[in-house]
């Protein structure tokens, strides 16, 4: 991740590889030393693939229909069938939106003859709450 530019924590005359310390606000500073400096702060961020997989599920999570099919499949498995009667979309984007959820990992599909019956996986159970 790129750090952005502030002219508040930018080094006087030299840049960060000279040596030369930031000037950052006396209380931030402190902050900052009392949980073990930038090494410690950049060590609590996660690395980029567990950025990239809550983004992933954050983004799947961004559309309003793919909410409403989380909380419809909440409490009891569904058919497509019930979940259309909600939504009201067209089988192919009810389809596209079923996907995205099962491809994250927040919802998965059981065959029960020609049905599929769609329900939360924990990892859909956690987002709810």
């Amino acid at each position: 991740m790129k750090r952005v530019s502030c002219a508040c924590c930018e080094p006087e005359g030299k840049n960060e590889a000279g040596g030369k310390d930031l000037d950052i606000p006396e209380q931030i500073q402190k902050e900052l030393d009392a949980i073990g400096g930038f090494e410690a702060l950049a060590g609590r961020v996660p690395d980029a693939a567990h950025l990239e997989e809550k983004s992933r599920i954050y983004h799947a999570l961004s559309d309003p229909l793919r909410l409403t099919i989380l909380y419809l499949i909440r409490d009891q498995p569904l058919c497509v069938c019930v979940i259309n009667r909600f939504t009201r979309l067209s089988g192919s984007k009810l389809s596209y939106h079923l996907n995205i959820l099962k491809e994250i990992g927040l919802i998965e599909g059981e065959y029960h003859g020609n049905w599929i019956i769609y329900s939360l996986t924990d990892t859909g159970r956690e987002f709810l709450r």
